[in-house]
């Protein structure tokens, strides 16, 4: 089963059909998800589910419905077990950025964590969990895969908000402050933490 977040309300790919209660069940093969998304976005539905036969398939059939946006992100820890979390439009997040040509995609997570927050010398420890999101981009939808990397980090210098991409503010946070931040972040960050 997987999730594709549409704001905070998913749509989940399975093989199982339900009885529909807070959700509604479209067949993946036929659905029109330009409809499903406005659904989510206007009315009280918890979430779609959108059905398929093969487990082993859903995915990608479901990837081809909308062109892909691939993205590299970082969950970062410091020497104190603290966690790199931005601030953009709104909400905290973790950093992220969309992959340039003939880059790999943990090249892609170290340069876009490094562009968004000013940390250095990050080292990948562990690949993550892949997240899935739907976005609305000059008038078109547009799914962004982002492959998710954890990392550390040694670095002690001051922390660099990337303006140009709306990021206000750059933070270390505790656990505490982890907890707190998750109550207005997005569903994606919240299931990586």
């Amino acid at each position: 089963m997987y999730k594709v977040f549409v704001n905070d309300k998913p749509i989940v790919l399975t093989t199982e059909i339900e009885k529909e209660t807070y959700f509604k069940n479209y067949l993946l093969n036929n659905v029109k998800l330009g409809k499903v998304i406005r659904t989510l976005n206007t009315t009280k539905l918890q979430e779609a589910r959108l059905i398929h036969k093969n487990k082993d398939k859903i995915l990608k059939k479901f990837l081809k419905k909308l062109p892909n946006v691939i993205a590299g992100g970082g969950k970062v820890y410091n020497d104190k077990d603290e966690v790199l979390f931005i601030f953009r439009n709104g909400k905290w997040d973790l950093p992220k950025g969309k992959a340039e040509k003939k880059e790999t995609i943990d090249q892609t997570a170290l340069r876009e964590v490094e562009e968004e927050t000013g940390v250095k010398g990050l080292e990948i420890t562990k690949p993550l969990d892949m997240t899935y999101h739907i976005f609305k981009r000059n008038g078109r939808y547009r799914i962004k895969i982002t492959y998710w990397f954890e990392m550390k980090t040694s670095y002690r210098d001051s922390l660099k908000a990337e303006e140009s991409e709306g990021i206000t503010q750059v933070a270390w946070l505790n656990k505490e402050q982890q907890e707190e931040a998750l109550k207005n972040s997005y569903a994606n960050i919240k299931g990586l933490m």
